[in-house]
């Protein structure tokens, strides 16, 4: 009982793969052993191996077994020796998975995915961010990278990487090399906005040098740092609490209006802002009206150029950049007759 207790203990300490190897000998050994013994009783070597992993794996069918004493012989080595070792393998299978999973949950799995949107600094804000995201297309794949120590969202297609996301490590296995875009929320657990501010600097500045071809959004908690954002390349920065106040203001002045900025700022409602691709056809910008609005959708902008229906008789310049109010059903109609 001792000598057993050992081996048990030596086998538990082995090796995963060794294990999957030892058992693939096992099952493949006693099929050639078991056929050569009674060649009569299993016709077919495909047959031995049958009976074996009936037996191993205690379903025992009993359409095969061995008559000869050497091959009852054999047929007990499998009851001790391939049954625990069966369940063996099947326990380290389990216990992979297990370990997977806590991995995951903890952030230390690294993300092996491309075009994702990495989510940096976990918040209430972060928390809606990714919810319109996921809303927005059933596709993306999404990165949260935050200091804790357990994965705040548990969605499919949520990862989480746990650590400092001003290193180098950490954003690299984030995937930043491969990822769409990135954005980044003012940390809510610390109190002075200027090392909020600063944090997110380091963080930009990080990503630039990892992945400057990424898209960064940084939210700012101080106007008067808008300048430092700008000398580490951010695409976009967004003051903390000026949409906010921005909205408030609009609602005092322009009762109801709200609600249309709020569509617009939502997945959840229909209409959405999108870029569409400059046909060739569209010698001037009301060409390009005119055939977008018989579609359904509403051109409103070339680039920041918001007045750009005031100059329907310009023509479009060759850097263009045109973004209508659409649809989803409208936008996938558009472009599937561009194709």
């Amino acid at each position: 009982m001792q000598l057993f207790l050992k081996l048990t203990v030596k086998l538990l300490r082995l090796n995963n793969y060794f294990v999957v190897l030892l058992t693939l000998l096992l099952v493949f050994i006693s099929s050639i052993l078991a056929f050569l013994l009674e060649p009569d009783t299993f016709g077919h070597w495909f047959n031995a191996f049958w009976w074996v992993m009936t037996t191993v794996a205690t379903v025992g069918y009993g359409d095969f077994f061995p008559k000869s004493i050497p091959g009852k012989i054999l047929a007990m080595l499998l009851y001790v020796f391939g049954i625990g070792l069966l369940s063996l393998l099947i326990g380290k299978i389990i216990d992979s998975i297990a370990e997977l999973q806590r991995r995951r949950e903890g952030g230390k799995l690294k993300y092996q995915g491309r075009d994702h949107i990495i989510v940096i600094n976990w918040s209430k804000k972060a928390q809606l961010a990714v919810e319109d995201l996921l809303d927005s297309d059933p596709g993306i794949a999404i990165i949260v990278i935050d200091n804790s120590d357990k994965h705040p969202f548990d969605q499919p297609r949520v990862h989480f990487v746990s650590g400092d996301p001003t290193s180098p490590e950490v954003l690299a296995m984030a995937g930043i090399q491969s990822a769409r875009s990135a954005i980044i929320f003012a940390d809510p657990r610390i109190e002075d906005t200027s090392l909020i501010d600063g944090k997110s600097l380091l963080i930009a500045s990080s990503i630039e040098q990892a992945a400057p071809a990424v898209h960064t959004t940084v939210e700012i908690v101080l106007e008067k740092h808008i300048l430092n954002f700008r000398h580490v390349q951010v695409n976009d920065f967004i003051l903390s609490h000026d949409a906010v106040s921005r909205l408030a203001v609009r609602s005092a002045l322009k009762e109801g209006n709200v609600d249309i900025f709020m569509q617009l700022l939502s997945r959840k409602y229909g209409e959405d802002v999108y870029e569409i691709p400059v046909d060739p056809r569209w010698a001037t910008y009301g060409d390009a009206f005119q055939a977008l609005l018989t579609k359904g959708a509403t051109l409103i902008a070339d680039r920041t150029d918001m007045g750009i229906n005031r100059k329907l008789d310009e023509s479009i310049p060759i850097n263009a950049r045109l973004f209508v109010i659409s649809n989803d059903e409208t936008i996938n109609q558009i472009r599937s007759e561009r194709k």
